[in-house]
This record gives C-alpha cells, structure tokens and sequence, in this order.
C-alpha cells in the first residue's frame, strides 16, 4: 500500500536525481506511475510535507524543485549601463552581482526583492550572484531626458510623438515613447516625462509615458541646472494655496505675536553670515558671567510659529524637507516672503526667535540653560571675513565693528575652549578643501576658488553644536517625544576590516576584540596618522566603515562628534528637520507634557525621520550632480592641458585624481599603458606587473586632461610619466574567472550618506556617485552650522 513516507522518499530520490528541474504535481503523478485518485491526495501531502521541512520549493512558476526556499532579499538596485547590476542590501558588506539575464527589467534606484543563485567563493572578496525576483518600488516615476521626434509615419504607426531619452548612462539604454496629447516638442528639448509603462518583456528596450513639462533646448543657458533638479525630484514652484499662505503672513512683528514671549532685544545680539548670504537664521550673542563662566546665547529664528501645523505651507516644506543649494540659485524650502523676510534675522528690526541660553564654564561645559520663545533686534550684520579680520588684528575692520569688538574676541575664546572639550571626548573632524564654482549672468562656470574656513567660521559652527547638543539633552532628560539627528556607532565588522588594513601598514589601532568602539579610538588613529603619507588613504577607508548620519525619532547618539545626545535645532529656515524642534519645543511649553500630546508626537515623529532623511539626500545628489557638472563645463576647452593632483580613489578599474580646484577625474586603466595594474583591494591600491609602480590614494601624480564629457559630468586624464613613480614588492593576487567584476567604489559612510551613494559602475563612476574623498564628516558637520553655504 502506498503511505505517505513512502511517496516523500520516492519524490526525494526523484529531485536528487533532477536537481535543476521544477516539477509540477501532474508530471510527478506521471513519473511515480499513480494512478489512484487516493494516491494523488497522498502525494499533496508528502509534496506539503516536503515543502514545510524546506527540503523543497516552489519556483516563480509553481514547480517543485530540490532545496529549501531561497532565502528572500530586500535591497537596492545598482544598474550598469551594459545590462548587469549589483544588489546592496543594507548590513551586508558585500554587494550581490546580477547577471543581465536575472535583473527582472529592474532600472537603477530601484527597490528589488533577490533571492541567491550562487553564493561567494572562499576568500573571494566579491559578493554572491543573485536574480531579482520582484520589483519592489521604482525609484523614478518620473525622468529627464532629451526630446526626439519620430518620423510622421512612424507616429502614425504607434501613436507616439517621439521619444525621450536620459542623459543618464545607465537609464538612456531605455527610452521613453511619448504619447501624443497635442503638445508637440521640437527637438533637442529637455523634457520631463511621467513613466506609464516599465521595461517588461514585451517591450525590454524601452518605456512609455506622457509628457508633464517640457524645460526648454538643451542649449539654452539655465536648461542644464534645471534638468538635473527635476532629475533629482526636487520641487521647484510652489502650490497657490502655500503661496497665499506666505502672501498672507505680516512683514512686521505685531503686538500679539510678541505675546509669552520673551523681550531681550536690549540684548547685543549679532549675525555672523558670508558676504553673500540673504537669509539669517541664527544671532549670537555673548559675555563673561561674574562667576567666571561664560554666557552664550544662540537665538534661532522661529519660522515654526508663521508655518503652522497642517498648513498648506506645512504640507509643502514636509514635502520639500530641505533647501537645496545651487552654484547659481538656491532652491529655498521657505518662499523668498518668508526666508528673507519675517523670518530672517535682519539687523534692526525685531524678530520672533526660539532661544537657548547656556552658561558654559571654563573647560566648555554646559552648567545651566534655558529654552524659551522670545522677541529680538540684531545689533549687526557681520561677516565671516570681517570677522576674522577684526580677530586677526586688522585695524579697519576692527574700528568699524567698534564696541562689538570685545564680544567677539571673548566669543573666540569660548570657541577654542568648546573645539578643546569637544576634541577630549572624541570628536573625528576631518578636514577637506571646499570649492565655490564662480559662474557668468548665462550660468557657464569663469572659475573655481577654494573656500577657507577661519576662526569666524569655526566660532559659529562651535556654538550651533553646542545649542543642538543642549536641546537634544534637554528633551531627552525629560523623557519626551523627539527629533533627534543620528550617526550610530560603526558595526564590529566594519571595523575589523578597518583594524585588519591598517595593520598592513603596520599602524595599531587599539581596538581589541568585543570592545565597544568609542569616537576617540579612531580620532587617536587620525592623529596618529596626521602628516604621514598614509594619512588621506587611512581617512578613505575610516569614513568607509562610519554609517550614515540621519534623522530619528530614538536617541541614539552622534558618533562622529562623540555627542550623546544631539538634534537640528539651528536651521529651521532651511531644514524641515529643525522646524519641527520648535514646533515640539512650542507644543511642550503651550500645551504640556500629558500622555496625549506625548502619544501624537510619538507617532508623528517616525515618518517625519524618514521623510526628513529621504528628502536630504535628493537634495544632496542634485548639488553634487550640478557641481559635477559645472567643473566638467569649466575643464572642456582644457583638454591637453597637464596637471599636478593627488589620487583620491582606487579601484579596480583605474583611479581617480583630484586636482588641487576639487575637479576630479578618472585615469581609466586602460590608459594606464606602461604596465598591467592589478587591484589589490586590502592596500586599496594598484600595482604594475612588471614595473612594480604602485598607485594608492594620497600619492601625487602628473595627469593630461584627455576628454571631458559635459553631459555625463565626466573628466577623463591619462598619466604622465614619472621617474618618481614609487614601487613596491607586493604582488596582486589571481582572482578567480567570474562574472564582471564589481567595481566596489563605495563613497564614504559618513554624517550624511546619504545612503550611501555606493553605487556600481564600469569603468567610469556613474552620474551622481559620491566622489572617493568627499563629503567628509568634517564637511557635514560643517553643514549642522546651519546648513549654510558661504
């Protein structure tokens, strides 16, 4: 008699023998020779019963197949403009290949569930190879791209006008058909398209979708900028109902609005901005308590009280989450009514303000504070140069700041003690060059200068963490719903691998094993490495293992300024993030602390974590693609030309070397024709075969600017030969024959990343990616001054 254990193990024996064949139950009741309808119902059995011990699965097409269920993965997709991709999963070091035949049509950005079809190799430091199995969301509903019309018989034919194609590399294989609604581009427009219909396999190669706005001809100056926000998905104009709002909104202080408030403008307050700044969202003021200690008050501009909660001009500024920064505009949060109006700390006239007074003692820490609404005046609308010309002895400048002298003098003293507490505890500050491309009235780049950050600036920064520590602490203390800014300790194996490279360099890190990791162990490996050679590498590959800084409604700390407790509360003009601080700072003081208003912002407050962090990094991307490609425009007529630059980046596939103006370029490998290089990956290097050169970040190289591609943002040197050239005994490696190699040119993990921008590419960083050695904690801490740029 047939049982059902007699069946599992005649089925078994069947899918050993056939481990690559799904089986569906009609061809296995064939192959078992069953016939009785009894049988049957036995064999569903043993089939289920297989199944739940996972010693069998169903495939996409419901067969029956040897082995548990393939493990399930949730990541984001990294397209390849040729066709294959990578899969990075988050908290999995190791990217998974996918093969051009597994992507499910799957564009770049998207969200797509894998499963696993080969795992990595033993001592391969290559990730597995998967398939995509389900698209989980597309990134982009909507696309940029450049308008061509299709012949009149063609249109006749499909029923579309023309295409629209990307001038991004790994999007422009798929081009978009557009539907004719009666509006006709002409060509060469920058059009941007809503996506109708996806990759699919009945149409693999392309896209379908209607025109929603046509940006105007790729030529015409201004066109290029735009193209790349709406590309980012960044909102330009603003609903008639927000506008009316800000329309709406008094241009003065009014007798009611000062109601509860605090009076303090007989108070020096002062604003501290770059010469071409237009909003003012923090003053300062300061003066030496009898005690000894230090009085300093950071006065922030209250845009929460004229963006109400729920208002048409709420739902748009959650929307756009943050302003974002052009080299020829700016792209406000605010309209213009309110970012350099009512809400901008202009001197002499009075202003609502959120205020956080602490008083500091002499070794920087906080004592006592206060936070309150109030009313001020600025005493003046100072500079960041005059500022540092008035602090370095400079007559003029410092008779003209006259009575504020002392003050600002004492302010640099309470900076120099706040860095020196801050640096105690551990602090990691990196330090990078910083460019501002200076363009014409048409937008096309004249030139690039570096930016130095003085004692002003630096004084500023100082005191805007330390009201963005103090309030975090605040709230937390009191055990209350908050907004809090984030950057969570590194994971153990990120920084094994980090421990494990420097020791190839014979530098210790005194890291031991299970030890929980502290800011000051790695800020004591910057100063060990401070001036060395190996100094930028060590820093690559320090911000490489750091997470990324974001927005959370938990208190989980700030790693890479050693803060326990830390939140945006300085930028609300800019920074939906730090609106919302204020908003909890109103609710708490007007309306209390009850289990209600605590449950309706613990609810809230999630989604707006991650709206907030979403929002940030489109902004981030569109102005690094727009400054990508304005250094690339103002390199075009340079082509031939020699440079003297530093090795910012390695990888497989060649190296990237940046110039001293921050223009950065990718000496592709094959270029690099004197000998055969090899990536050795555990001294992110590359080394000649024969020659023995070696290329690692950090070192100085002679480049030739051998093409620029505007469109791409791409600049492309080749090596000029040099009797300098260092070389080396270590070997690279054979690696196994495999798949296209991954080029793994992760961007650093840091106060912003963003997410990280560790997108895959071939050959060339794609458009978009996060430079080697960019964006640097030091440079993102920068950005909680406010976020503003100088």
């Amino acid at each position: 008699m047939t049982t059902v254990g007699h069946l599992r193990n005649e089925l078994l024996a069947t899918f050993r023998r056939n481990p690559k064949i799904g089986f569906s139950v009609q061809s296995l009741n064939r192959a078992l020779k069953l016939t009785d309808a009894q049988d049957f119902k036995l064999l569903v059995q043993a089939l289920s019963g297989l199944e739940n011990d996972d010693l069998i699965h169903q495939n996409d097409e419901s067969r029956y197949m040897l082995g548990g269920k393939p493990q399930q993965l949730i990541g984001v997709f990294h397209g390849n403009e040729k066709g294959f991709g990578f899969v990075a999963v988050e908290g999995q070091d190791n990217d998974m290949f996918i093969a051009p035949p597994n992507t499910k049509f799957a564009l770049d950005g998207d969200t797509v569930e894998v499963t696993i079809v080969r795992q990595a190799r033993p001592g391969d430091s290559r990730g597995p190879e998967a398939a995509v199995t389900r698209i989980v969301e597309h990134k982009n509903t909507r696309l940029v791209g450049e308008y061509a019309p299709l012949s009149d018989g063609e249109h006749a034919r499909t029923g579309f006008i023309g295409t629209v194609t990307s001038h991004e590399k790994k999007l422009a294989r798929y081009p978009i058909f557009i539907k004719d609604n009666g509006t006709v581009p002409e060509l060469g427009d920058m059009i941007m398209a809503e996506i109708t219909e996806y990759p699919s396999q009945e149409r693999p190669g392309s896209m379908v979708g209607l025109l929603v706005q046509n940006l105007g001809n790729k030529n015409t100056p201004g066109v290029d900028v735009m193209s790349l926000v709406l590309a980012n998905d960044i909102y330009v104009d603003y609903p008639d109902d927000a506008m009316k709002q800000a329309n709406d909104t008094p241009d003065h202080v009014t007798a009611e609005d000062r109601l509860g408030r605090r009076d303090i403008t007989d108070q020096p307050v002062v604003t501290i901005d770059g010469d071409d700044s237009k909003d003012f969202d923090d003053a300062v003021v300061a003066w030496r308590l009898p005690n000894g200690n230090f009085h300093l008050g950071v006065h922030i501009a209250d845009v929460s009280y004229y963006v109400t909660e729920g208002s048409a001009l709420d739902k748009e500024t959650y929307k756009r989450g943050t302003s974002t920064y052009l080299v020829d505009r700016v792209i406000p949060m605010l309209p213009f009514r309110l970012s350099n109006g009512i809400c901008s700390l202009n001197p002499d006239v009075d202003r609502l303000a959120m205020s956080c007074d602490m008083e500091i003692d002499p070794a920087g820490h906080v004592v006592n504070h206060e936070i309150y609404q109030s009313v001020i005046r600025s005493h003046g609308r100072l500079t960041y140069n005059k500022v540092n010309q008035v602090l370095a002895g400079d007559a003029e400048a410092r008779a003209e700041y006259g009575d504020l002298v002392p003050m600002l003098e004492l302010m640099a003293e309470m900076h120099k003690i706040l860095y020196a507490m801050r640096h105690h505890r551990g602090a990691i500050d990196f330090e990078e060059n910083e460019a501002k491309i200076i363009v014409d009235d048409e937008g096309h780049p004249t030139d690039i200068v570096l930016r130095e950050r003085g004692i002003s600036e630096r004084m500023i920064e100082s005191f805007m963490l330390q009201a963005n520590e103090t309030v975090a602490e605040h709230y937390n203390r009191q055990h209350l719903p908050f907004l809090y800014r984030v950057h969570e300790t590194p994971d153990e194996d990120r920084i094994k691998d980090f421990i494990d490279f420097m020791a190839t360099f014979g530098l210790h890190v005194p890291i031991k094993k299970g030890q929980p990791i502290t800011p000051k162990m790695l800020q004591n490996v910057n100063t060990e490495v401070s001036g060395t050679p190996e100094e930028m590498m060590v820093n690559v590959k320090m911000l490489r293992s750091l997470k990324q800084a974001r927005y959370s409604d938990e208190p989980l700390g700030h790693f890479g300024i050693a803060a326990k407790y830390y939140c945006h509360f300085t930028s609300p003009i800019r920074r939906y993030p730090d609106l919302i601080v204020h908003r909890l700072i109103r609710t708490y003081a007007t309306q209390g602390t009850d289990d209600a208003v605590q449950t309706k912002w613990a609810e809230k407050l999630p989604d707006i974590a991650v709206q907030a962090s979403t929002r940030e990094r489109h902004s981030i991307d569109a102005e690094r693609a727009v400054d990508d490609l304005k250094k690339a425009e103002f390199m075009a007529d340079k082509v031939g030309e020699e440079f003297d630059g530093v090795v910012s980046g390695v990888a497989g596939f060649g190296m990237f070397v940046a110039l001293p103006n921050t223009v950065e370029g990718l000496v592709h490998i094959s270029r690099m024709t004197d000998d055969y290089y090899g990536f050795l990956e555990s001294q992110m290097a590359l080394i000649g075969e024969r020659t023995h050169h070696i290329f690692r970040i950090g070192q100085t190289v002679r480049v030739k600017l051998e093409n620029v591609d505007v469109e791409q943002r791409q600049v492309d040197f080749s090596l000029v030969p040099s009797d300098n050239t260092p070389t080396t005994d270590l070997e690279v490696p054979k690696q196994p024959s495999r798949a296209p190699r991954r080029d793994n040119n992760r961007g650093p993990k840091n106060d912003h990343q963003p997410t990280e921008r560790g997108k895959r590419h071939n050959a060339k960083r794609p458009t978009g990616q996060a430079k080697p050695f960019r964006n640097s904690i030091g440079n993102q801490v920068r950005s909680h001054n406010q976020g503003r740029k100088h």
